[in-house]
């Protein structure tokens, strides 16, 4: 399958945001998608680098073990680890208590 049988006309006031699907918008890119795999489009990516820098600190506090079976039982129906909770609920306090 080639890609110019795939790509849509785009009006010129329309601003591109993928070279692949001719998409304008996440939606559009995304429904694209969702019905064409890579694989009938390597020969229209391009090679991409870039840096990334994702430093994060991790830091062990203790919790009661009471405490933390709760925690963990928050987190598994919201569908989230529970580091990421607690990195949560830290925040919403801080950001109160600065507020």
């Amino acid at each position: 399958m080639k890609i110019e049988g795939m790509r849509r006309n785009i009006s010129k006031n329309r601003t591109v945001k993928s070279s692949v699907s001719s998409a304008s918008s996440y939606r559009e890119i995304g429904d694209f998608w969702d019905t064409h795999d890579l694989a009938d489009c390597w020969d229209a990516t391009k090679e991409a680098t870039f840096d990334v820098d994702i430093s994060s600190e991790v830091v062990y506090c203790a919790l009661e073990k009471s405490l933390s079976e709760k925690v963990r039982t928050a987190a598994r129906k919201r569908g989230v680890a529970p580091d990421t909770l607690v990195n949560l609920w830290v925040q919403e306090k801080l950001a109160v208590q600065k507020g």
